[in-house]
Parts: C-alpha cells; structure tokens; sequence
C-alpha cells in the first residue's frame, strides 16, 4: 500500500463509526499518515485485508492449536518498552510469544485495545534479523515460526494511537533526523536556558552559574487559629529524617495541626491563555537542586532566583499552546478543587510551559519530534510528586499513576533537559518496521473488517473502574488536538453514568466484534487486571454471550513471571490470562439441527476437549488441567447451550455418566481417544506426583471441588471426617457473605459414600447417580423455601439457587428467575457466573 493523504471526502465515509473522535477535520488531516495511521476510523482497513490477509473456508483449514500455557517474563526494562510511558503495557516480548505459538509468518493478528501498540510492535518483531532476539525466543518456543505478522491494531483514544503509531514506524533516515533534532534543540536552548539558570557561590569572588535540575515547590496552608500563612516544606517536613509530618506545629501560635484542619492560601493571577483572572491555590518555590559542572549543589531560592521567578510570571509566551478546560469527570476534580487548576495549561509551572510551549511550536506533531513531546507533555506536570529515597529528598517521584493527582510537594523537573531527553530517545527508534495498521475508533464498531479475516487475537482491554483512560489521556489529547469521543468507552464512571450493568453491555458488543471477525477455530488471549469478583464475571459472561469458549485461565505471578491455572472462578487477586477460541461455525450449525437431542452435549464436549492442551508440565512435573474435568464440562457445556439459545438436553447425572461412556478418564480428566496416548506417554516419563493444585474453599461448589481432589487417589484415597476436618477449616478462611455453608458432615452426606471403617470416599459411577439424585432433592427442598418465603433474601446455599434456576429454565420459568434473583443480594448475582447467566438471559425474555 502506497503513501497517500488523508482527505475529509475519507472522513464522510467513516463519520458514523463509533468512537469518531472530538476534532476538526483539518487536525485528523494534519496529524494522520494515511493508510497506516489515521486518527480517526480509518477508512484503508478493507485494502489493507485485501492486501496482507488470507481468506477464511473452512473445508481448507487444518488450523490445530492448543491454548498457550508456558511462563511468559514481564521484561519492562527492555529499551523499546521504555521509550514512551502510558497507563498500562504489556511488554511486546511477551506478546511475541503468544502470536509465535498461534500464528504463522504472514498471518493478521488484531487488538482492539491496543494503548501503546505493543502487538504491532510484537508481530513485526517476529520477523527481527536480531539473531540476539530470535535465538532468545525460538529457544523458549519450540515448533514455532520465525517471520513477520502483520498487524491491525485499534484504540478508541487518540493519544494511544498516536503513540502506537509512532511505536510501529522507527525512524527511516536516522542521519536526517539528527541534524533536524540537534537544530530544534539548540533553538529551545537559546529561547529558553536563561529560566534554568541560578547563580552558585563558589569559593572565589566570582560568582559562577548553575543550572537547574529540579526546584521543589510547598502548597501553602492558613492556621485555622491564628490566620497565619504556612509553608508547608517549612512546617510539615523533617529534612533530615526524610519524612513529612502528619502532625505538626503552627510556626506562629504553636497549635497542632493536620493538613485537613487547614484552608489553602489562595492566589489570583491573570491568566494569558485565557484572558482572564483565575484562582489558584498557592505554592511558593522552597528548594532548588542545580548543577555547576558534574557536581550538585542544593539551597533556598535566593533574591535573584525570586526575581527571574517574577520575569518569568510576567513573560508573555510568544507561541502557541492548548488551554482546553479539563472535563468533568472522576480523576479531573482534585486538580480542579483543590489547586483551582481548570485548564490544561495550569498542570504546568509557568517556565515549564513557555519551554513545551516552545519546543511545539519548532515541530510538527505528525513527525517523530511528535512522539518526544508526548513522551514529556503528560509527565513533567504538577502531577510530579516529591519522593525522599536513599537517603535524598529529590530522589525518584513522579505521578501518581492513573491519576490526575496534584501534590502537597512538587518537583518542577527542568522541562528543557526532558526535551533533550526525549529527543535523543527517538534514536532508539531503530528496530523493524512491520506492516501496521492502526485505527482510531471503539471496538463496539469494527465494521471495516470483514467476517472470519483475522488469524489470532490479543487484547488488554479497560476493567471497570481500574483507569479513566479518557480523563487521563487528556493533557496528551490536548496537545494533539484530537481527543477522545468517550460515549462508547467500555469502563464504570459515574461522570459518565456507566456502573457495571452498562460496562458489560459494551465489553459485550466490543468482545462480539471480535467474534465476528475472528476466523473461526481461531484463539483470543485476553489480559485480565481487576481484583473484583463482579466485574471479572462481567467479563465472562460478556465472552460466553459473544460466542466465544474459554478454554484455559492462568493468574500471572507476576513477581514470580509465571502462571498458575485457575480452577475457582472466585477470589481474582492477580492478573489473569485467559484463552478462548471461537469454535468451528459447522458445531452451531450441528447443535442447532439436533437441538433437543442429548448428541449437542457431546458435539460440545469432544469440541471443547480438542482445543484444550493434553499436557501442562512444569518443573517436570504434570498439571491437572481443571477444564477437562467434570465439573467444568459441565459448566461450559451448560453455558454455551444457553447463551446459543439451545436447551440443555441432559441432566447433571447423566451428563457425568455420559463422560465415562463418550471419553477416556485420566487422573480425573477426560480426553479424546487420539489424545490419550500423548498424556499416557508424558504420565509413564514422569516420576513425580502430579502438582497439587489450590482451591480456594469460599462456598459450597468449591468446598465439594476441594473434597473431591482430597478424597482422590492422588491425595491419598478415602479419609475419615477426623483426617479431613482439620485441612477443611484451615482452607475455609473467607466464605462469602451471603452463603448459608453447610457443615462439613452435610456437605460429605450429601456428595460422598461411606466404608465400613467410616472413611469417605468418592462414589464409583454406578452408585454416583444416587448419591446425586439425592442431593439434587435436598437442594431443591432448599430452594422451594427461598420461593415461598418473602423480601430479601439474607442468608442461603448459593448451590441450591444455582440447581433451583437450572430447573426453572428448562421449564421456561424466567419470571420466576428474575423475581428470585431480584430478592438476592446484587453481590451475590453479580459475583456468581452462573446465577449472573441465568438472570440476564432470563430478563431479557421476560
């Protein structure tokens, strides 16, 4: 595909897309590099599939793929990752792992919540001549390919994709580059040295010049007895000890104080930017860090330091800069309450913003001295905290992260050294360029990509309410001139009216694009990060609903960069990594024509278990995979029926009788004949016991899943309630709020036989079917209760309410599912996958 300029009759046939961003046509145009980068919904996609993509017939593919599950190293401090911060990244060597395992050379991999670009980057790089790099890689990744993937890649926020822009496109002509960076920079120096400037007295009688590093500046607080201004620096900080106070005195009257006890000094200043007087809480400088040659030097600012202060304050900035009002919004309002800073302009110090101010208008944005300027814009604020490490106050600091947070005590870094800085990083800029296309629009929308065109799917998308991504890419977006069109972000804000219920319904219709434009057989990894039960269901259901199979969930360590499967699906403390695949469209097509015959559990099954991995080994030792076992068939079989829209066709009895007559059996899991030899082969090599995997024992399922692998044989065999009733309580640590637990000689009577020596053991299959018969009517004279009782339901088995919604849906009951789950606790609906299944599926047809 060849350059070419970006037109607005380009811009009429995308307008409509969601997520076209908040901008005039002329700066989309300006700031574009059509057709690999637009800032907007770029209307070159269908050329660029067209072009680079293969198509999809299922009668040809013998696409074969198990999910990815080896350790993947975080690797943060790679030169590449570091040239540009942003909220979050996951660091494109370990994205290169994952497109090495699913893909081959050529194929198209898309993400369409890409932040920094890092799967573009990751896709090109699998194609790197660093033998460094690929010896590295291919070492870790036996079978895989080696060779370049070409990537499609998507974000709804301008700032994101500008940056990943940059990211995928290394500068061509290093040489070129260099003479235009050392003149820019010597045009700022010469406009702008004279504000970083301090005089150092030295032995001698002359004084010599330092330059400054940082200055540190105190809010200034009113004793709320004696009406006095306090320098909080002055009356708050312990120099020496390297602490702040949270007590301390009034310098004038003696009271005992805390910040919150005080008013802030205010200031009113007229603002040129915006031709106004604005109020401003005070700050006044208390510090300054410079450097005379190669050594440091500390002191108060002197008179002349406070006079350059004032030519500074009265300086009129002679060039251009963005002074948009900051929205409202969850991260905007502290900058705005506590410090009066309504504008952009107002994050940065007066001096700052005349040398930013300065540097923008010697460049173009679309060039790479744009992508210096952004690495700077958004970091050397106000928002730049003052940190006490190592014995030195000055010492790191920065933002705090996901935040738009204004500081007690800031550090006014030396803005034209971070443009040196920032420049001289754009040389690092010198590895593959791979064949990207970036987008700028909501994933709700991707209607410029075809049907089943994409090979391979990574994503790290927003969860809930962890960051405001339009609140914090704002400064940047400023900057830029294009901002985010924020009504289809897929995040909880109450500025936005968006909780939880609205969050789902739009990852749904982002992770149904997906689907849509995945090939089918192909896998999806998606990154989880939100330690909260509710939303981390939300995710599920809103794959389940999209079509897609989970196959496998791994919590990364990452202090440990490893993995640990997840065979609970409560208490999410770490990020997740989860892989679902987008089946076959004949399996919809077969389940559909025999729906109502117990043949679509099967189809489903022996689907769902060629896509899983046959065998995990870590340390040389063998995993249980948890998705082969019953328990979780019959979960995902349940799931995929309903959310199809097909009837679940068999019982839970039968279904687990079925398993043993249909599969293989191994170590309580189940696999295809052809697969058995493979985990046979690995089991016979092994000399060690199977890793014992953790359960976390937080309701009545979990607590019979943890009895089960306890009474194995694997763990020993049958066991009396003496042997089993101490581990029992030790794991029975956080039962969840509402649950009625039952005792454990319930829950062994209800789900487990007895020998004649009064040890319990797991019913073999042919008595099995009683043992579940009779527990399935003690859960269901649980929930009739719940039914005829009244108001809200405080305490109950969530078991009995998951059994009671399965035999109301098959009876097509769904008023009486909605008026019971009505009754329940929001967090019990909203944290239990299943019940969360049955009501919204259920309240949609009421």
């Amino acid at each position: 595909m060849e350059s070419r300029k970006l037109t607005s009759a380009d811009l009429d046939t995308i307008r409509g897309i969601e997520g076209f961003p908040d901008a005039t046509d002329e700066d989309i145009i300006a700031l574009a590099s059509a057709p690999f980068y637009t800032p907007c919904p770029n209307p070159f996609i269908g050329e660029f599939i067209s072009e680079y993509g293969t198509k999809y017939i299922e009668e040809n593919d013998d696409y074969d793929c198990e999910p990815f599950t080896s350790d993947v190293s975080e690797g943060k401090y790679d030169p590449i990752y570091k040239l540009h911060p942003y909220h979050t990244k996951v660091p494109h060597k370990a994205i290169m792992k994952y497109i090495l395992h699913y893909t081959k050379p050529g194929d198209l991999v898309f993400d369409g919540f890409c932040g920094t670009g890092q799967t573009g980057v990751a896709a090109a790089l699998c194609g790197s001549d660093d033998g460094v790099l690929r010896a590295e890689l291919m070492a870790q990744m036996k079978g895989a390919e080696w060779g370049e993937r070409r990537a499609i890649i998507s974000d709804l926020a301008p700032a994101a994709t500008f940056i990943a822009h940059n990211y995928c496109s290394p500068i061509s002509d290093m040489s070129k580059f260099s003479v235009y960076a050392e003149e820019v920079l010597k045009q700022c120096k010469s406009e702008c040295s004279w504000m970083y400037e301090t005089n150092h007295d030295g032995s001698g009688f002359i004084k010599q010049k330092g330059f400054i590093n940082y200055t540190i500046w105190s809010d200034v607080f009113i004793c709320p007895h004696c009406g006095k201004e306090l320098v909080f620096w002055d009356v708050a900080v312990d120099y020496d000890a390297g602490k702040v106070r949270e007590k301390f005195k009034c310098d004038s009257c003696g009271s005992l104080l805390k910040k919150s006890d005080c008013a802030r000094a205010k200031v009113r200043e007229f603002d040129d930017g915006l031709q106004e007087i604005c109020e401003f809480s005070k700050q006044v400088p208390v510090r300054i860090n410079y450097s005379v040659g190669t050594k440091r030097f500390e002191k108060r600012p002197d008179e002349d330091d406070l006079e350059t202060m004032r030519k500074i304050a009265d300086f009129k900035i002679p060039y251009k800069y963005p002074t948009d009002a900051l929205p409202v919004g969850y991260n905007t309002e502290q900058p705005k309450n506590s410090h009066g800073l309504t504008h952009v302009h107002h994050f940065y110090t007066k001096r700052n913003l005349i040398a930013l101010s300065c540097f923008y208008d010697k460049i173009s944005m679309a060039e790479p001295m744009g992508f210096a300027l952004t690495k700077i814009a958004g970091h050397i604020t106000k928002q730049y905290r003052l940190t006490y490490m190592n014995g030195c106050w000055g010492a790191g600091g920065g933002p705090m992260s996901g935040t738009l947070y204004i500081p007690s005590l800031v550090k006014e870094l030396n803005m034209l050294s971070f443009i040196e800085e920032a420049i001289k990083t754009q040389y690092k800029r010198q590895y593959k360029k791979g064949t990207v296309c970036v987008t700028t629009q909501s994933t709700t929308d991707m209607g410029q990509i075809p049907n089943n065109s994409i090979d391979y799917i990574f994503t790290d998308p927003p969860f809930g309410q962890n960051l405001m991504y339009s609140e914090l890419n704002y400064i940047w977006e400023s900057w830029l001139k294009v901002k985010t069109n924020n009504v289809s972000e897929a995040i909880m804000n109450d500025s936005q009216g968006k909780g939880l219920l609205e969050y789902q319904g739009l990852m749904t219709k982002c992770f149904s694009e997906y689907y849509r434009i995945l090939k089918p057989g192909r896998w999806m990894t998606v990154e989880f990060h939100n330690s909260k039960n509710a939303v981390w269901n939300a995710i599920q259901e809103s794959l389940l609903r999209a079509g897609f199979i989970i196959a496998d969930i791994r919590t990364l360590d990452k202090k440990h960069n490893s993995f640990k499967q997840v065979v609970s699906s409560v208490t999410i403390k770490q990020d997740l990594i989860i892989s679902a695949y987008k089946p076959r469209e004949s399996l919809k097509e077969d389940m559909l024509s025999k729906a109502g015959s117990e043949d679509t559990a099967w189809a489903f099954v022996r689907e769902h278990l060629s896509k899983l991995p046959v065998v995990v080994q870590k340390n040389e030792m063998i995993e249980v995979i948890s998705e082969r076992q019953s328990f979780l068939l019959w979960d995902r079989m349940v799931a995929y029926h309903i959310m199809q829209g097909i009837p679940v066709p068999i019982d839970a009895t039968d279904f687990y009788k079925g398993l043993d007559e249909h599969f293989l059996k191994r170590d309580d899991m189940y696999f295809l004949a052809d697969q058995v030899n493979e985990y046979d082969t690995a089991r016979i090599k092994s000399e060690v016991e199977n890793i014992q995997f953790s359960l976390f024992v937080t309701n009545e399922k979990t607590a019979i899943a943890w009895l089960y692998q306890q009474l194995s044989d694997s763990y020993g065999g049958p066991k009396t309630y003496a042997e089993i009733q101490p581990s029992f309580m030790q794991e029975v640590k956080a039962v969840d709020k509402y649950e009625d637990m039952p005792e454990l000689q319930t829950i062994l009577e209800e789900n487990f036989l007895q020998d004649e020596k009064g040890r319990w053991y797991i019913p073999d299959i042919t008595k099995e079917g009683d043992v579940a018969k009779l527990r399935e009517k003690n859960l269901l004279k649980e929930f009739e209760g719940y039914m005829a009782s009244k108001g809200k339901l405080k305490l109950f088995r969530s078991e009995a309410i998951r059994f009671g919604f399965s035999k109301l849906w098959k009876e097509k009951n769904y008023r009486a599912i909605v008026d019971l789950a009505d009754r329940l606790p929001e967090a019990t609906v909203q944290e239990d996958p299943n019940i969360l299944m049955y009501y919204d599926i259920s309240l949609s047809r009421v």
